[in-house]
């Protein structure tokens, strides 16, 4: 019964996405602020080494760092495969919607 129990806890333990080893908030921060910086997407080398040089962590702590936010849905994947942040500064701003003419005046 207790080994069920613990199965049946698995799914929700592995939904909690947790930072990457060694990243502070003050990291996930920085990060969020280099990554808005450079248009929201991190996608090539230059992308890579614009936000590790204003933030001071390397390359692969960057893609650990980006792979967490995808599984938070704080960032998406591209197609390309890079990420695009979609919180905070680089949230997706909603059209506004498009008001109808009015009908003429007599």
């Amino acid at each position: 019964m207790k080994k069920l129990l613990a199965l049946a806890a698995l799914p929700v333990i592995a939904a909690c996405a947790m930072p990457p080893r060694g990243v502070s908030d003050e990291n996930l921060a920085a990060f969020d602020a280099a990554v808005a910086s450079i248009g929201c997407d991190l996608a090539s080398d230059a992308d890579y080494q614009a936000v590790g040089l204003q933030t001071g962590i390397g390359r692969a702590k960057l893609a650990e760092i980006a792979e967490y936010r995808v599984a938070t849905d704080e960032a998406v994947r591209l197609s390309n495969g890079g990420v695009r942040l979609v919180t905070g500064a680089c949230a997706p701003v909603p059209e506004a919607p498009v008001a109808a003419e009015a009908p003429p005046v007599p």
